[in-house]
């Protein structure tokens, strides 16, 4: 089994290609795989990785679900997944976030994914893998998937920091995407693409600098860090960078804005 970093370069991926214990999985648009991916990659369509019912159609998918999943990629518990996408992280990371809710800890994000490995000219190619299916046995773990209530449960509680990854019009209430608009109360705001480096085919920044970002806006390790934005889509790449700058606890709401925003009860401030 492989011993890999949680972040790697396309050019310490490419010579693991033929490894059978690596599991590339490919969550780009459909179009950019069909035209040209890694070699052995599996595709998953992102819509594969949600619920995809109200309220909380960013809710992870059904047990039933993510066991049809996993055996159509072939996963094993000493399977090492290295995920990637063509959008700066966000469906990766939510794909690591699925991972830790099934337990499974072996995994890698390629830095900058189908961007990155197409701008150092390596080899794409339009052969898909047909993966024998496996049946993997898992339980779910209920620590990396934060639910409205665990929220509402600690908002006075002086433990736990909401990390809002939508945009700031979303954040402050000028931008509508639910009943009631605005932000949970005490959430700080760090839009996810602050998290990634257009110079850089969308890598992540250098850690120093997302941890002086974080701690600007007062998003500490020392608490329980929840994040989410409208389906937990783009906050995936914000769970993802709690993970790289080693949070002890960070969690990820699910549930995100599309329920928060549309339920009766629940506390807003613009």
């Amino acid at each position: 089994m492989h011993d890999l970093p949680l972040v790697i370069e396309p050019d310490q991926l490419e010579p693991l290609l033929t490894e059978p214990d690596i599991l590339l999985v490919d969550l780009c648009h459909p179009e950019r795989y069909a035209s040209g991916h890694i070699p052995g990659a599996v595709y998953v369509h992102p819509h594969e990785t949600q619920l995809g019912l109200p309220p909380a159609p960013g809710a992870l998918p059904s047990l039933a679900a993510l066991k049809e999943l996993t055996s159509r990629l072939g996963m094993t518990p000493d399977t090492h997944v290295v995920v990637y996408d063509d959008e700066g992280g966000g469906w990766a990371g939510r794909f690591i976030w699925l991972l830790d809710c099934i337990g499974h800890q072996h995994y890698s994000y390629l830095n900058g994914g189908w961007l990155a490995w197409q701008a150092e000219e390596l080899e794409l190619t339009t052969d898909a893998p047909d993966p024998k299916p496996t049946d993997y046995t898992f339980e779910l773990q209920k620590q990396p998937d934060a639910s409205l209530q665990d929220i509402i449960s600690g908002l006075d509680s002086g433990t736990q920091i909401i990390w809002d990854a939508r945009s700031p019009a979303e954040y402050h209430g000028q931008r509508i995407a639910a009943a009631k608009s605005g932000h949970i109360p005490g959430a700080r705001n760090l839009e996810w693409t602050q998290a990634m480096d257009p110079a850089r085919e969308f890598r992540l920044r250098p850690e120093a600098e997302l941890r002086s970002m974080l701690h600007a806006v007062g998003i500490e390790p020392t608490k329980t860090v929840i994040t989410h934005c409208q389906t937990h889509h783009r906050s995936g790449l914000t769970y993802l960078v709690g993970k790289v700058l080693g949070y002890p606890n960070i969690r990820a709401y699910a549930g995100s804005w599309a329920e928060w925003g549309n339920h009766p009860d629940t506390p807003v401030e613009k």
